[in-house]
């Protein structure tokens, strides 16, 4: 049976706000993510559908804690607490949060090319 740990799964991106680690099992991909800094990426999702992640995600929060806000609510995981995040949230997450998160890779691929895009725009804007 294949897994995965955030010991054993490289690097993916080592950005000064976010160490991931990314491994893909079977349909879903695992994300072991580590915050360095407060995030709020909503302008990273810009170009998707209400310019929101539409990715659903289920993980647990193993230290500090995420948001994600919904056009009508928003909800709070800490550390300890497991959480289904469906799709058309924004997250906004705390210096040292650290989670766990299993997302269906084919939206998630989808999600993460208008995110990098977005991100290779930026930062070709300030350079």
């Amino acid at each position: 049976m294949p897994s995965a740990s955030r010991t054993t799964t490289p690097i993916s991106v080592d950005e000064p706000q976010l160490e991931g680690r990314y491994a893909e099992l079977g349909p879903y991909t695992i994300a072991f993510e580590t915050f360095r800094s407060d995030a709020d990426p909503a302008p990273y999702f810009v170009g998707l559908p209400d310019d929101r992640c539409q990715c659903p995600h289920w993980g647990v929060v193993t230290n500090g804690q995420v948001t994600f806000r919904w056009a009508d609510h928003a909800e709070t995981y800490v550390a300890g607490e497991a959480y289904y995040a469906p799709p058309g949230h924004l997250p906004l997450v705390s210096a040292g949060t650290s989670v766990v998160e299993f997302s269906p890779t084919e939206e998630h691929n989808r999600t993460m090319d208008v995110v990098q895009a977005n991100l290779a725009s930026m930062s070709g804007a300030t350079s």
